[in-house]
């Protein structure tokens, strides 16, 4: 009953029905997330000062049997969209054997506490289904990121192009609670 209850506020806050898979931890959430959207030889395009990247790098690759993080630049904390387009078509068929892009990941707020606007996500969103990527929100600070725009959950997420965020608990005063939320089943 308790899980359901909690599966049905996670719907009325992010507008949707989501599917929630609980982790005790924000890093087991973003590693499964990232295993989630793998592909063979995944490389999962970041900001190179994100917590995945700098914190988080063996998780990931141990959940994915060796995906790796590609760290891309940008002022504040935060990808810019124009480095995400040059940084994914490094990456072309003909280099298959150095991978390919498996997904595009933002963190919420960032690590260096910044915040991402919703045209920031939509424009990194934009990119990133141009080259028919998902993009996954690692929302470890996702709460002080709405607090501090007065933007809802879906606006900053799904409606902005989210497919997938690590929905982060623990820095928010809770105890071994994130959970991962599929936004966009496809």
């Amino acid at each position: 009953d308790l899980d359901r209850a909690v599966y049905r506020r996670f719907n009325e806050i992010f507008e949707r029905e989501v599917q929630v898979f609980f982790a005790a931890t924000g890093t087991a959430a973003n590693a499964l997330s990232m295993a989630a959207l793998n592909r063979i030889g995944g490389i999962a395009l970041c900001h190179s000062e994100a917590h995945m990247n700098v914190d988080e790098f063996g998780a990931m690759g141990f959940y994915t049997g060796g995906a790796r993080m590609a760290p891309v630049p940008g002022p504040l904390g935060r990808i810019n969209p124009e480095a995400l387009d040059r940084a994914i078509k490094r990456y072309s068929q003909d280099l298959a054997p150095a991978g390919q892009p498996m997904a595009v990941t933002i963190t919420q707020a960032t690590e260096v506490g910044t915040v991402y606007s919703v045209d920031d996500v939509k424009a990194i969103a934009e990119v990133s289904r141009r080259h028919k990527l998902p993009l996954h929100m690692d929302g470890a600070r996702f709460a002080n990121a709405i607090a501090a725009t007065s933007i809802s959950p879906a606006e900053m997420t799904w409606k902005s192009g989210v497919d997938v965020i690590s929905f982060g608990a623990t820095k928010n005063g809770c105890w071994m609670a994130d959970a991962v939320l599929i936004l966009n089943p496809d």
